[in-house]
């Protein structure tokens, strides 16, 4: 059960309207990395998470970034305030109205028009939001990590954001929003320390003759090594015919089938086979050569008869 308080989480302050900002700060509205994004994800996992501590996190900050998203969402109305006003009630004439909406660089006439100068939940390019943004997989060591590289994109969005603007009140709404991304990063992580172990994800164990070998599959210069595929931990392999077949097989691709299914499939093979002893024209190859008209004019690749032209 959810209640409603009117009093926001950190306080709006916009010195001036600019449809422009506003269209941007739709990223963390509708966006992919967006706060109803964040908060679908959270409450989702909280629904079906049986650890009480985990689940009571989740719902902990799945309620809060509900409240960012009613911060950004209430920047976003007020940077569209004045021209809210101005579209619906056409002040201005239609030339000018188009150069305030579609002008020097501002790129916010698809959600005036189309909404109104409205918060529709849509990201800065005009495409809707969709539950295709939450990723959870119903594992917590998983998701947790899945939820830190959030919360970790969510932070740079922001960063980019507060370089784009010189209004003060955004900049420290926006610089709130951002440093909850990180507290809430930080909660996530102590969330996954805590459950050992949790690397790797999930319960099955692996193959130990895969686990610390390291294909070294793009070579060539600017190859480096480092902790990631170095040490007495890693396996380094650069020989090319021992990054294939690893599994000792033949490294062919094979299926057992029943003889009925043998003879459809050998019979399907005689009827669609090519023939190697054959060269048929293509239309390609006669595009490419010379053609005759109907009028018998020869024309060479490329040219165009003119009317009249002698034969």
């Amino acid at each position: 059960m959810f209640a409603h308080n009117k009093r926001l989480q950190y306080t709006v302050r916009v010195s001036e309207p600019n449809p422009g900002l506003a269209n941007l700060m739709l990223e963390q509205f509708g966006g992919p990395q967006g706060e109803l994004a964040a908060a679908m994800r959270y409450f989702t996992q909280a629904v079906s998470e049986d650890d009480p501590g985990r689940k009571d996190m989740l719902y902990d900050i799945a309620t809060e970034e509900l409240s960012h998203l009613e911060i950004i969402g209430h920047i976003i109305a007020m940077l569209n305030k004045g021209a809210k006003g101005q579209l619906a009630e056409a002040i201005d004439s239609e030339a000018d109205l188009y150069r305030k909406l579609n002008g020097a660089g501002n790129d916010s006439h698809v959600t005036q028009v189309l909404y109104g100068a409205g918060t529709p939940l849509i990201n800065s390019a005009g495409v809707p939001w969709t539950a295709a943004y939450i990723d959870t997989i119903g594992e917590p060591t998983a998701d947790l990590r899945s939820n830190i590289a959030a919360e970790s994109r969510a932070k740079i969005v922001y960063e980019r954001l507060i370089a784009l603007t010189e209004d003060p009140g955004v900049k420290e709404a926006l610089t709130f929003l951002m440093t909850r991304e990180v507290a809430h990063q930080k909660s996530f992580e102590k969330a996954l320390y805590a459950i050992s172990p949790n690397f790797p994800p999930g319960k099955t164990p692996v193959d130990p003759r895969f686990a610390n070998t390291y294909f070294n599959m793009s070579q060539g210069p600017g190859e480096m090594r480092g902790s990631w595929n170095q040490g007495e931990q890693w396996e380094f392999v650069t020989d090319r015919e021992k990054q294939m077949a690893v599994d000792g097989g033949t490294g062919e691709a094979e299926v057992k089938l029943s003889a009925k299914d043998i003879d459809v499939l050998k019979a399907m093979a005689e009827r669609t086979q090519s023939n190697p002893a054959v060269d048929p024209p293509t239309g390609a190859e006669l595009g490419m050569g010379n053609q005759t008209t109907a009028d018998g004019l020869t024309v060479k690749p490329g040219a165009i008869p003119s009317p009249g032209a002698p034969k």
